[in-house]
């Protein structure tokens, strides 16, 4: 018995040995496919040419382990755009797999914290991992320029690290940071077949919102930022192919102010209470985007964002009854494709 026990040991070792080990030239294996795989790959490279849009950021100030803050970005043929750049959107941009080294510009709606916190790391990662050697253009209302230079200042010391560490050959010293433009309504930019136009929409009290529209080889995209219900926006989105259009819901929004009133956090229940009325519904959203004749509305920057799909007919309440077209809400790493030379839109999920 001793030695059938010895022998039975034995084998317990030997298979925990073998399952250990065996374990780690697994593991090793998959690390080695996944590195072979996405290292340095341009996954954009089989993408039609047209516009494709990243949702880098579906969410909002709240809370939520699986929505960054606000951030769309934009491939127009081969050249990049990010409008807006919430808190965690660069990280999701990098796992989705947008092509940081063919970033021209970035766009700002408007100045609240929630649409700039991530401008610090996009700045550094459009340095270092764009391996630029001129700033990035960075366009938004007044006061653009104050915060670029804020997230410069902020930034510098990393710079002088990240130089001296990898040398100036790589983190090369006139990439660093970003150039500001304070831009307002009436604002084009055109590069090649691409135009980005933009309009003031109605946000205060934050002064001099923007909403921007880009038009690429008979495809367009609407960018709401933040505003009110808005006729005047549903003329600018006029036949776009996608609207992608803020909203809250004004009901759950309640609810949970008023939950947080009666566990005595008066403060945020007095937020919950401000923010209704410089927002759109998701009903004045489905409104605008049936004025508008568009042909897709993507529901973004959700206040809240439903944590369930159960939850999602609650958010949208009676919006898909107000338009004729697809009604989508955004989810992170979402990518929506516009080809040029068709009506095709096309929804794929990245993460």
């Amino acid at each position: 018995m001793k030695r059938f026990g010895l022998i039975a040991g034995l084998l317990v070792i030997a298979f925990g040995a073998v399952w250990i080990f065996g374990q780690r030239w697994i593991g090793e294996r998959v690390f080695e496919r996944v590195v072979e795989q996405r290292a340095g790959v341009d996954r954009t490279a089989e993408f039609a040419d047209g516009l494709h849009v990243y949702v880098c950021g579906s969410g909002s100030p709240m809370t939520d382990a699986q929505r960054a803050g606000p951030c769309l970005a934009v491939l127009a043929g081969r050249d990049g755009y990010i409008f807006d750049v919430g808190s965690g959107s660069v990280r999701k941009l990098g796992a989705m797999g947008f092509p940081m080294d063919r970033l021209d510009a970035t766009f700002l709606t408007h100045l609240h914290s929630d649409h700039l916190d991530g401008l610090g790391e996009l700045m550094l990662q459009a340095w270092m991992a764009g391996g630029r050697s001129e700033p990035l253009p960075i366009y938004g209302p007044e006061g653009t320029d104050r915060v670029v230079d804020g997230f410069m200042q902020a930034y510098e010391i990393d710079r002088g690290y990240r130089i001296a560490h990898h040398g100036p050959e790589v983190a090369r010293p006139t990439g660093f940071g970003g150039v500001a433009s304070n831009i307002d309504a009436g604002f084009m930019l055109e590069n090649g077949d691409l135009k980005i136009r933009s309009m003031s929409v109605d946000h205060a009290p934050v002064d001099n919102a923007l909403a921007f529209r880009l038009d690429y080889k008979g495809r367009s995209v609407v960018i709401s930022g933040d505003l009110k219900y808005s006729e005047e926006f549903a003329r600018f989105s006029q036949g776009a192919d996608v609207i992608l259009h803020e909203a809250l819901n004004p009901e759950m929004v309640g609810k949970l102010g008023a939950t947080l009133a009666a566990r005595g956090n008066i403060d945020a229940a007095k937020i919950m209470a401000d923010i209704p009325d410089y927002h759109t519904s998701p009903e004045d959203a489905a409104r605008v985007a049936q004025l508008a004749e568009a042909k897709v509305l993507v529901l973004y920057h959700l206040v809240p964002a439903p944590p369930v799909r159960l939850i999602e007919s609650v958010f949208l309440g009676d919006a898909g009854e107000q338009f004729d077209g697809r009604l989508e809400l955004a989810e992170d790493g979402m990518l929506i494709s516009l080809p040029a030379g068709s009506e095709q839109v096309e929804f794929d999920q990245l993460l």
